[in-house]
């Protein structure tokens, strides 16, 4: 795109900015409402996916980790492919061929772990985009695999059923390419826009809201194209943003970029909403974001918590420590009994296929999600979030360490006149008291003995229609007795009046 038709978008993204629905203001931006069909999807597959996955070593920061002296990764680079003069990071992209790239095999696999929605990186902090662009040729139609993975996912969604959505994680690569400039490698000066480091600049001691060197007002304006072409070629149902959109020198084109998106919205006939963390938009414009992490209660507000299957990566590398599916399953329920959505990523490897442990993992969830997807899709918080001691911490970068659960250990959701308990710990015995659940037993003068105050109907377990399950409605609890043996969470739905 030349100069004159980059000025002329531009224009056109602040002009309807400013003359559609919505404006870039948060007054106007905080009347947005969460799209209905986020609520009830609980379960989406976040995908990193790029040029880090060919040397697939450390994690997804290989880019900037291999310019740093000292690091480990460093080391590494010039012991596997040389020093990074003669071979750099711009050298991976002839090797991502992604020859064996199946998008109808991906969205099938996520399809059956439950997934409603996929968030397939568009351009992470190393700058290469995953999709077909007119700002700049290192993208994946010019370059690398020569296809545009983006329209391919997209398609593929569509014809599967999912909700197709996209994050960027462009900001970060105002400094994320700049420790190059340090020592001879392939990051040289002069760099220009368009150029694949550039700007690379100096990378700030403390990221906070100011930081240092400022970002300039050419590269804001490049993020703000690159958003927005997104958001035209692809119109994704939600929008993700890591986290140093929060800077300073954001804030103005990322409030045009929210209300130009939301405006497309509704030019599209469809509710969109933008994921944001660290109170990069003002609170209620958009969905909070908890990186690998959640809350500890239930919240009126749509919130998400991405994180992945690995606890030591986003992509695909040659050592993961990979969590377990019953970790995973239990995040997914203390998600959405807080009312929340899990994010869960998943990192394919550089040749375009899912790795063997990362299948076995999401079919186990999709396994779980097939018997008790009744407790799960379309509930909301009940007036309780849980009982019993065990309690997650709270906040991001907490949800690494598996949680080991007592029998006491309840989590709840609700829908429509059912009250589902998941047993977080089925006991070898096949007893468990729901104590929220005590029968109200009225004290002389019209006191309550309890807050829960329905009528049981019917009580089940999920799955064990088969199954003989006594239950008996006590002033101290609900007493639920089957015999089964279950290492993962049991569901006992309660039908009340």
């Amino acid at each position: 795109m030349n100069q004159r038709k980059t000025d002329q978008y531009l224009y056109t993204i602040f002009q309807s900015a400013e003359e559609g629905v919505f404006r870039p203001d948060w007054n106007s931006l905080c009347r947005w409402q969460a799209p209905a069909w986020f609520r009830d999807a609980k379960l989406g597959i976040f995908i990193h996916w790029g040029l880090y996955s060919i040397p697939a070593h450390a994690n997804e920061w290989y880019a900037r980790n291999m310019y740093i002296k000292g690091r480990e990764e460093w080391e590494w680079h010039r012991k596997t492919y040389g020093g990074q003069k003669d071979f750099g990071y711009k050298d991976f992209i002839p090797l991502f061929t992604a020859e064996k790239f199946c998008p109808k095999e991906w969205i099938s696999l996520f399809q059956k772990a439950g997934a409603r929605y996929i968030f397939p990186v568009a351009e992470h902090h190393d700058g290469f985009q995953m999709y077909k662009s007119a700002l700049s040729r290192y993208n994946a139609w010019n370059m690398g695999p020569h296809r545009d993975i983006l329209r391919e996912l997209k398609q593929e969604c569509e014809k599967q059923g999912l909700y197709f959505c996209t994050s960027s994680h462009r900001a970060e690569h105002w400094f994320f390419m700049g420790h190059g400039k340090e020592f001879d490698s392939d990051i040289k000066e002069p760099l220009k826009k368009g150029d694949f480091y550039w700007p690379a600049m100096p990378e700030p001691d403390a990221m906070d809201l100011k930081s240092l060197p400022y970002p300039t007002e050419e590269f804001v304006n490049d993020w703000l194209l690159r958003v927005c072409e997104v958001i035209d070629s692809y119109q994704p149902s939600l929008l993700y943003f890591d986290w140093w959109v929060q800077h300073e020198a954001f804030h103005k084109a990322f409030a045009v970029m929210a209300a130009y998106y939301y405006n497309r919205g509704i030019e599209w006939g469809k509710q969109v909403g933008i994921c944001y963390k660290y109170d990069a938009m003002a609170f209620g414009s958009g969905i909070v974001e908890v990186e690998r992490g959640g809350l500890r209660e239930a919240v009126p507000y749509p919130w998400q918590t991405d994180t992945a299957i690995a606890k030591n990566a986003w992509c695909y590398t040659d050592a993961l420590d990979y969590k377990t599916s019953r970790q995973i399953i239990c995040s997914l329920i203390e998600t959405i009994c807080c009312g929340g959505n899990m994010l869960l990523n998943v990192g394919p490897k550089g040749d375009g296929t899912i790795p063997k442990e990362d299948e076995r993992i999401l079919s186990q969830i999709g396994e779980w999600l097939k018997i008790n997807g009744e407790a799960v899709y379309g509930t909301y918080p009940w007036r309780k979030y849980a009982e019993g001691p065990t309690r997650l911490p709270e906040g991001h970068f907490c949800d690494n360490e598996e949680i080991f659960y007592t029998r006491e250990d309840i989590r709840f959701t609700a829908k429509g006149g059912s009250v589902y308990a998941f047993i977080m710990c089925w006991p070898k015995d096949g007893a468990v008291v729901i104590r929220t659940m005590a029968k109200n037993i009225a004290k002389q003068g019209g006191q309550s003995t309890t807050d829960f105050h329905g009528l049981i109907k019917k009580v089940r377990i999920l799955g064990q229609e088969n199954q003989a399950v006594r239950w008996h409605h006590k002033a101290d609890g609900l007493y639920v007795e089957c015999r089964l043996e279950c290492r993962m969470p049991v569901v006992v739905s309660v039908d009340v009046m």
